[in-house]
């Protein structure tokens, strides 16, 4: 009466709901969770982070007992006051990074709705899905690794949650994850080749609120000294040929043009482009010797990175009229693209009217007065614009003038405080002073923001270019010849552009000082350069051949199989191996029925009994004897009553009685005598219906 009593009470109840799942499910689940979350620890906000982990831990001290689960009024007001949060913090800001966070949050609320295990399974997909969205922010092979841990890691609550008594449940349980992955293995490689990738028809642009590292379409003094702080990588860069000099890799992004007070910008506004489809696959197959080609990292931006005299191989960058290239959407996500070396190149006429050059000569009316009279001195002892520079690069490579990362603050007149004071800066401040002279002496001018330099990665296969690589120069128009480099850098610091970062500022100390968990600030350690070289090499490969496998990599790959293999064709092989697995899993399947009857005659003399009770009109019971059964053949088919009586009591002999192999082995050849007599009797007309 008292546990009558007890186990109508609400508590109890409730106590009981949450004890219908396996805690060791429970537990699996939980950890698969946390393990799905680390791909997204990097841009969750810290309450998000927290709020999922005490969701989760009390939906387990409730499974323990420690606590209740909240009753539907509390639930309903925890989950409004999160809400409220998120609202808060996303601020109007609608995109798919505030979205995918809100996901997060409603899987965190499910917890504690958990109570069954119906639930368990909502849970579980949930989930699944949770591990698709983390591809969404990165595809690195790590991350890749981290999702199909969490996702083994919800397989085994799954089998555990539907066999939660059986012993070794556990070890089984990875035992058969292990073994169908060695069965699907081979059909998910043949499709991941040969299943027809086919581009979308349009594509939505992953929107996020999340900072990207790396340059952007305004340049103010001290911007690029703050990304050469950065180790990230920008770009990695595959030669067909021989690896142009350390001092020729000059990969031009953009051009600033226009001075606004401290900050140089695009002179021309970003003009209105539609959205294309989605295309970061420059194509597969051996790069011919002047080609290369580039697997550049998100952005978030348009413009692509290649050398000087370059021009587009594959179809997804756009030449522009001033020898830069685009894309047709932001790159939102890892883009590989070729591009071929062509030799000495200008899009733009060598002759054009100086009416064309106009706003390269442009200045702010005020500001910086002793930049503009040098830059009037100059132009009034040089006709030859070329000998005018020679003498400003002249001045930079024999006076006292710095290139350092920890450069003075200038805020007034920052371009004669850096000239004629100062005499300390970065590229950026000396390509900006620079380009201001030259302008002041009447020569068109305008900066070039990019990357120069790069260091070779593992077997020297490729280059690697970081964010410390940036780099601004200047691009002088000259009469005759075109736009022409001239990089102050090279005069004030030439073994950065001979030799990289590190050793223009070895003597100052500044490499990386705020990065203290960066590989690349530790050069000297030979083991720790080799291990962080290997690592990316494999995520290298995993990004090029496994994440940049698209339509237009698959394509040429089979154009190059005999045959010529096409769209239609791959539709074809795709059918052919799915239908050739079907058949081979159904061949197995076979197989290991009969192998299981081989092993248990006794099992098909019963399965041949249940056959001839079916033919009878005595279908055969859900948890039905043997004994059962034989009474109701009994009364279907009189004829047959003893023999099938007998044949009944020789079942339950062989399963629950106690014999040597010797007389089992007699008790089948008896068992068959009768199966054999019974068909005979079953098979005779009854009386009843004779005389009927």
């Amino acid at each position: 009466m008292i546990r009558r009593f007890l186990s109508n009470s609400p508590s109890s109840r409730s106590l009981q709901a949450a004890e219908l799942v396996s805690g060791r499910a429970l537990i699996w689940l939980i950890a698969g969770f946390g393990l799905l979350l680390i791909p997204q620890w990097d841009r969750l906000p810290i309450w998000l982070v927290a709020s999922c982990a005490v969701l989760a831990g009390w939906r387990w001290l409730a499974q323990s007992g420690q606590v209740r689960l909240p009753g539907r009024w509390m639930r309903t007001g925890i989950m409004l006051v999160l809400v409220a949060v998120y609202i808060a913090t996303v601020q109007g800001r609608f995109t798919v990074d505030t979205a995918a966070s809100f996901f997060v949050l409603a899987v965190g609320l499910k917890w504690l709705e958990t109570r069954s295990t119906r639930d368990f399974y909502v849970l579980f997909f949930i989930l699944v899905y949770l591990a698709t969205v983390n591809f969404l922010f990165h595809q690195e092979i790590h991350w890749s690794v981290i999702n199909i841990a969490g996702v083994a890691l919800l397989l085994i609550g799954l089998q555990v949650v539907n066999a939660p008594e059986i012993p070794g449940a556990m070890k089984k349980g990875w035992r058969r994850l292990g073994l169908m992955l060695v069965k699907t293995l081979p059909i998910v490689v043949l499709l991941f080749v040969f299943f027809p990738r086919m581009s979308p028809l349009w594509s939505v642009p992953l929107v996020s609120g999340e900072a990207r590292t790396g340059i952007s379409d305004t340049m103010t003094p001290g911007d690029i000294s703050s990304l050469a702080q950065s180790s990230e990588r920008a770009f990695r860069v595959t030669f067909g040929g021989e690896l142009p000099a350390y001092r020729d890799r000059y990969w031009r992004g953009l051009i600033l043009d226009r001075l606004d007070g401290d900050t140089w910008q695009q002179g021309l506004g970003k003009p209105f482009r539609r959205l294309g489809r989605v295309d970061v696959d420059g194509g597969v197959g051996p790069l011919g010797p002047n080609q290369y080609e580039v697997l550049l990292e998100p952005t978030d931006q348009t413009w692509a990175f290649a050398l000087e005299n370059s021009r587009a191989v594959s179809n997804n960058v756009k030449q522009t009229d001033e020898n830069l290239f685009r894309f047709d959407r932001p790159a939102d996500s890892a883009v590989r693209y070729w591009m071929e070396l062509v030799g000495n190149q200008t899009t733009e006429d060598a002759s054009a009217e100086p009416d064309n050059l106009q706003r390269y000569l442009q200045l702010p009316q005020s500001g910086n007065p002793r930049a503009r009279a040098f830059g009037q001195q100059l132009a009034g002892q040089h006709d030859n614009p070329q000998a005018l520079v020679q003498q400003l690069l002249t001045r930079f490579r024999e006076q006292a003038y710095f290139y350092t990362l920890r450069p003075p603050a200038m805020p007034v007149d920052g371009i004669d405080s850096l000239l004629f004071d100062e005499k300390r800066g970065f590229c950026a401040h000396y390509a900006g002073a620079t380009t201001f002279v030259l302008r002041a002496a009447g020569i068109p001018a305008r900066v070039v923001v990019g990357y120069q330099g790069g260091s070779p990665g593992a077997d020297d296969e490729y280059l690697i270019v970081r964010q410390y690589d940036a780099h601004a120069w200047v691009e002088a128009w000259f009469p005759g010849q075109g736009w022409v480099r001239v990089d102050p850098t090279a005069a004030i610091a030439p073994e950065r552009i001979e030799f990289g970062l590190r050793e223009a500022v070895a003597e100052e100390g500044s490499f990386l000082e705020n990065d203290w968990t960066s590989p690349q600030r530790y050069g000297d350690l030979a083991m720790l350069q080799w291990a962080s070289l290997q690592l990316d090499k494999i995520n290298y490969h995993w990004q090029r051949w496994v994440v940049g496998y698209q339509g237009q990599s698959q394509m040429d790959l089979m154009s190059r199989l005999p045959g010529g293999i096409g769209m239609r064709e791959l539709g074809y092989i795709t059918a052919g191996i799915v239908g050739m697995a079907l058949l081979l899993a159904g061949l197995v399947t076979a197989w290991q029925y009969r192998r299981v009857e081989s092993r248990d005659p006794l099992g098909r003399l019963v399965s041949r009994w249940y056959r001839l009770c079916d033919r009878s009109g005595v279908p055969v019971r859900h948890g039905e004897t043997p004994s059962q059964l034989a009474s109701r053949l009994a009364r279907a088919k009189p004829a047959a009553a003893g023999t099938a009586t007998a044949f009944a009591r020789l079942i339950n002999k062989h399963y629950y009685g106690r014999g040597s192999e010797t007389g089992h082995h007699g008790e089948l050849a008896k068992m068959k005598r009768l199966l054999a007599t019974m068909k005979r009797q079953a098979d005779r007309p009854s009386t009843s219906s004779s005389k009927g």
